[in-house]
């Protein structure tokens, strides 16, 4: 499958049982709703292809890896329900992410903001280089990270999401990210990361499909809550994004 839109793009290559899905955005590598609903749709679609073993997640370019949501949408937010609605994006690629019976292996090439890092931390297993800083800057404007928060805490723990969130203008190192469990492995550049990605990726799709989905559904036991739990968190999102505190920070940040 292979979409190019106006609205940022989604590729899906298909090669040995690796499906290999690529999304992009000039804006960082931000994601518009549009492109959130395509990415949810497109691993659900995989996540039912017999053909397909193992999924690797990536972005496009060589900037960062992924800027969040889309900060002209945010913006744009004007009632409760337009709000739920747009935080509501993030929460179902995670969510699918998490339901997929195929493993997902992140390339994460550069910086990552906000929803970015909540998809390194939805990986099952992350390569990074040494440029792959996060943060998570959601409270410097009035919100928080409250969709993405599971899925990083599930990978970092609660003390290291505090270190991220309260000091929301301090990015993190790829180094932290890896001590801390969000990253299995870093490398020094995107060649030896792609190196290192192809030998892993290239013995794991050869394991039993099975055992490798059975896998998958030990890694995400306890979070079976999740589908209520990330809408409830998005209406939170959704209702600070129209306090005068929010819109006045957002202002100033456009500015």
């Amino acid at each position: 499958m292979i979409t190019d839109r106006e609205n940022g793009s989604l590729y899906t290559t298909i090669l040995n049982k690796i499906a290999t899905v690529e999304f992009g955005h000039p804006a960082s590598n931000s994601f518009p709703s549009e492109l959130l609903e395509r990415l949810t749709d497109e691993l659900n679609a995989l996540s039912k292809n017999d053909e397909v073993s193992l999924i690797v997640l990536k972005s496009q370019g060589e900037g960062a890896f992924c800027a969040g949501a889309s900060f002209d949408e945010l913006l744009a937010v004007s009632t409760l329900k337009e709000g739920a609605k747009f935080f509501s994006g993030f929460a179902n690629v995670i969510n699918a992410m998490r339901k997929c019976s195929k493993l997902i292996i992140g390339r994460i090439h550069g910086k990552a903001v906000g929803g970015g890092v909540g998809l390194a931390s939805a990986c099952d297993y992350a390569f990074a280089t040494v440029g792959s800083s996060v943060k998570l800057s959601e409270l410097a404007i009035g919100i928080g990270p409250f969709v993405i928060e599971p899925a990083v805490s599930r990978k970092v723990g609660k003390g290291a999401l505090a270190e991220m969130t309260l000091a929301a203008h301090e990015w993190k190192t790829a180094y932290w990210a890896q001590e801390k469990g969000m990253f299995a492995k870093v490398f020094e550049t995107t060649e030896e990361l792609d190196k290192e990605l192809e030998i892993f990726t290239s013995k794991l799709a050869k394991y039993n499909p099975e055992a490798l989905s059975e896998m998958k559904k030990v890694l995400w036991e306890g979070t079976e809550k999740w589908d209520a739990l990330l809408m409830e968190r998005a209406a939170i999102s959704g209702k600070l994004v129209l306090s005068d505190f929010t819109k006045n920070a957002l202002n100033q940040f456009k500015k």
